[in-house]
């Protein structure tokens, strides 16, 4: 296979999300009666905008949760107490919300644009241009003040590992560019001052058949996971992969970069913090012995010198060398069990 693409199955699934978050500040409160009428008035204003503009699923959330975007053939929402998940298919799925507690106010108001169409990666930047273009206009005609907007581009895609060994041959390649670098070669232009992540996650169910194996080769659930991320060290390094960590504290996953966030953890999110311009390897391990859990994530971070022009495609070759050893090590059955890959790719920078 040509290392300039990665080639993935046809049933691979992409998916992409922008947010906005502008802070409600003393100073934009100011011009309603209280926080319920501010919450309305800019979403009314907002979902006007989007009418226009032809966005078909996109949010107002004022309640400091963070949204989790899942593909899913049904489309619902579910609210945790950190965490609003939006299940939906692009293809088919429209909607507009406003989530808001008429009695709790906000540390920022977020608005969430989720795409729609059956070519998400391909008019990525079309979508991008056009939030940007709702977000300008929204700004004009919101009380004036100082605070600018902080904009994040999610973009994902996942597979099967395993698809070809279930008959899924035939393939589609990516060349898997920076997004500024694919944005600008597409008339988005973004500003110079950003920050840019990619990173592979990938959850390993722990069946009952699979839980059983293992403890009987590990005897215990902390010889277990021991196990697991001894086979898992053993792959990556064996690819030279550099950072890496395994979450297995069912908790969710969360990749931050940690030149300018802290890490630590909530009840229940883990945030996972690498620098991408350090090069140095580091390993970060989450999970409690004491503790079983029905699935392990496995996150692996793309450093500066991952990448190189005309894209991740290198870098992902080598992933997938490394956790298809894996999963030979540990015994998974290519024909019977799913190993799904999911590829990050995120922006952002203030407008």
């Amino acid at each position: 296979m040509s290392q300039s693409k990665l080639y993935v199955p046809l049933s691979t699934r992409t998916n992409q999300y922008i947010s906005a978050d502008l802070k409600l500040t003393d100073e934009l409160l100011a011009n309603y009666t209280d926080v319920s009428q501010c919450y309305k008035q800019i979403a009314e204003e907002f979902f006007k905008l989007t009418d226009v503009h032809q966005l078909f699923n996109v949010h107002v959330i004022a309640n400091d949760k963070l949204p989790v975007v899942r593909f899913h053939t049904e489309a619902y929402t579910l609210q945790t107490a950190e965490q609003i998940l939006f299940f939906y298919d692009p293809e088919h799925h429209e909607a507009q919300n406003l989530f808001f507690d008429a009695n709790y106010r906000a540390r920022k108001l977020r608005f969430l644009f989720l795409a729609t169409g059956n070519d998400i990666r391909a008019n990525a930047a079309a979508f991008h241009n056009n939030v940007r273009m709702v977000m300008n206009k929204l700004m004009a005609v919101l009380p004036k003040q100082s605070q600018p907007l902080k904009v994040r581009d999610h973009q994902q895609m996942s597979y099967d590992l395993f698809a070809a060994a279930k008959g899924s041959a035939e393939t589609y390649g990516y060349k898997l560019r920076n997004i500024y670098m694919r944005y600008k070669s597409r008339g988005c232009e973004l500003p110079a001052d950003y920050t840019s992540t990619a990173h592979v996650k990938v959850t390993l169910p722990l069946s009952r058949q699979l839980k059983q194996r293992l403890q009987a080769e590990a005897h215990t659930t902390q010889g277990l996971y021991q196990y697991l991320q001894d086979h898992f060290l053993t792959a990556v390094n064996q690819r030279h992969l550099k950072h890496v960590a395994m979450v297995g504290n069912g908790l969710t996953p969360l990749v931050r970069n940690s030149k300018f966030e802290k890490l630590g953890k909530t009840a229940e999110t883990q945030h996972i913090g690498f620098n991408p311009q350090d090069n140095e390897p580091q390993f970060q391990a989450y999970w409690d012995g004491n503790h079983m859990v029905e699935a392990v994530d496995f996150i692996l971070v793309a450093t500066q010198q991952d990448y190189a022009e005309p894209g991740y495609c290198r870098y992902m070759n080598q992933v997938e060398a490394a956790l298809k050893d894996f999963a030979k090590s540990i015994g998974l059955e290519p024909k019977k069990q799913v190993l799904t890959v999911r590829f990050y790719q995120h922006i952002s920078y203030l407008l």
